[in-house]
């Protein structure tokens, strides 16, 4: 009897013992499975951004993963370096490629292994376009450094099609640039300051999509911020455009920002004279009384609001000091031309004041 009761007791054990690593094999295999799944998926499906990433040459399978993880592009470097190794789409490329969260990893190898806009050990050209710099000057620019040429460069920035094309690949930054109205230039103030390489096969569409994209991901983070503020884009950019032009330091900018929202909500123009020298067409180091009475949309002494669009292409700070101003009881402000400082005032005495002590006739 006691042989039979010790047999089924082992029996009893063996088989719960069994049960348990069963489940846990079952549960093994399925949290492996959502792991392999989550890694091969898009990371954000309805994501729109575009990110533009770096392949340089020599990368090793591995390198790629990295550099795509650490792009949130890939939920996991493991998954991909997997998936890699046994896929036909393995042979990937260097170059510098346009990519989303919205593409899955099947998609990423296969667009690596197509190849990328190639990446030469040195650039042809190296050009940089200077932060504020208006369209025009863009182009002038371009010429001055690159085989492309002004007339080039305008055309294309002009070309209804080009800039349709461009609003379907970014439709977060441009959407409410093709709906502006009274606009000089639709692309004014999208085209990101900063130094681009230009290569020996780059063209011209292809340094300009540069100059959009990296706006695209400099805008990305204040979105949110942006529709809570009940603003758009473009007058986000209009405003930072300003900003761009009148303030250098860091908290002059957010001061200027916090008299122009301060002006807005009293309905008073913004009387910036950057935006006078813009609907002049010219340069000026200090505007006239005659150059106040400039009928254009772009001139904020005539008209109120925040003005037609950007009067040319900010930095990231101006971007910010536009989204987070300054609080502050300041309604004017004036700069010495001749030293840079800014000096602010709540009230229209205190800044004839200050003009008068600081500025005099000059």
């Amino acid at each position: 009897m006691n042989e039979r009761h010790k047999d089924r007791t082992v029996r009893k054990i063996i088989i719960r013992m069994s049960i348990v690593f069963l489940i846990a094999i079952i549960v093994l295999a399925f949290t492996g499975y959502q792991y392999i799944n989550k890694g091969l998926n898009p990371i954000d499906a309805e994501s729109e951004e575009v990110i533009e990433v770096e392949i340089p040459s020599g990368s090793t399978r591995r390198d790629i993963a990295n550099i795509l993880e650490k792009n949130e592009l890939i939920n996991s470097s493991l998954i991909f370096d997997f998936y890699a190794r046994f896929s036909e789409d393995n042979h990937f490329q260097a170059g510098t490629y346009l990519m989303s969260p919205s593409m899955s990893v099947k998609e990423i190898a296969k667009y690596l292994n197509e190849g990328g806009t190639p990446i030469m050990d040195q650039p042809t050209f190296s050009l940089t376009i200077p932060e504020g710099f208006n369209i025009e000057e863009i182009a002038q620019r371009i010429e001055e450094n690159t085989d492309f040429s002004h007339d080039a460069f305008m055309e294309l920035v002009q070309d209804a099609d080009f800039i349709e094309q461009m609003a379907e690949k970014y439709p977060d930054l441009l959407t409410d640039a093709l709906a502006a109205e009274d606009t000089r230039y639709v692309l004014e103030g999208y085209l990101f300051p900063a130094t681009y390489d230009i290569f020996e096969n780059t063209k011209l569409e292809d340094t300009v999509e540069q100059m959009i994209s990296r706006m695209n991901q400099v805008i990305q983070p204040y979105l949110e911020s942006i529709s809570e503020m009940n603003l758009n884009i473009h007058e986000i950019l209009t405003l930072a455009s300003y900003i761009e032009k009148e303030g250098v330091s860091e908290e002059d900018r957010l001061l200027i920002s916090g008299v122009f929202y301060n002006r807005l909500e009293e309905g008073m123009p913004l009387q910036t004279d950057p935006s006078v020298s813009y609907a002049l067409g010219e340069h000026r180091e200090s505007t006239t009384y005659k150059d106040l009475e400039v009928d254009s949309p772009y001139n904020t002494y005539k008209y109120s609001g925040i003005g037609a669009g950007p009067i040319g292409s900010p930095s990231e700070g101006a971007i910010d000091a536009s989204v987070h101003p300054a609080e502050t009881d300041y309604m004017y402000f004036l700069a010495d031309i001749h030293t840079g400082n800014i000096y602010y005032a709540e009230d229209y005495e205190e800044h004839l004041r200050l003009k008068e002590e600081h500025i005099g006739n000059n």
